[in-house]
């Protein structure tokens, strides 16, 4: 089994069968023979494809799967990568990288530290140090986004990459939610009752979680 062949069964057993993209050269192995049961959502720049797939993921409460181009690719999108990660919108970004047997010789749109070039606003980045290793660095990267509090991810993928041989990924299961010290929230309850006009500041967590009402009802 190739890279390739095993991201695209994982990205099936998930369910993440749309793709958001503006591709490039270093694109064109994963793009090639394109699944019949994949749409792939092409944006005529990587801001405008990070918007869009913010908004997918927000709307659907499914983590968005993003293809961008190498280097100035991945510059281009971080305004909206920034956008993404305070609405704490769950996306998958990968862009691609020249070939590993280039990057010795700083080649032309190679991306010098590409795990470092996203941050501080993805929750996990990283280039595989194997191309056996890229379709667990996806899995990972999608585990960690859909884990509260959402956000966007990063991988970086060798062109090279998607036609190594490597062993398919089993599909683990993964849970968004994080329970709350008993002691802090009986500590917020009792300050919250103590207190004459409490003034509660809250965050876009309270909408995206359907938790208007409820908070309503706490601050009467």
């Amino acid at each position: 089994m190739t890279v390739r062949e095993a991201v695209f069964e994982w990205l099936r057993s998930q369910g993440m069968t749309t793709v958001f993209g503006n591709p490039g050269s270093t694109e064109l192995p994963f793009l090639d023979r394109w699944p019949g049961d994949f749409r792939y959502v092409l944006g005529l720049q990587e801001a405008s494809v990070v918007g869009m797939a913010d908004g997918y993921a927000r709307a659907t409460g499914q983590c968005a799967f993003v293809n961008l181009h190498s280097a100035a690719g991945v510059g281009h999108a971080l305004g909206n990568l920034f956008t993404a990660y305070r609405n704490g919108a769950p996306m998958v970004i990968t862009a691609g990288q020249q070939a590993r047997a280039l990057l010795p010789n700083l080649p032309f749109l190679g991306a010098t530290e590409a795990a470092t070039f996203p941050k501080p606003y993805v929750k996990f980045s990283i280039e595989p140090a194997r191309a056996a290793d890229v379709p667990a660095a996806i899995a990972q990267a999608h585990r960690i986004a859909m884990q509260r509090p959402y956000g966007p991810t990063f991988v970086s993928i060798p062109s090279d990459d998607w036609g190594a041989a490597c062993q398919p990924v089993v599909a683990r299961g993964w849970f968004p939610d994080a329970a709350p010290d008993p002691a802090a929230l009986a500590e917020a309850a009792r300050m919250i009752a103590a207190a004459r006009r409490p003034v509660l500041v809250v965050g876009p967590e309270v909408d995206s979680e359907c938790c208007g009402p409820d908070l309503v009802r706490l601050a009467g």
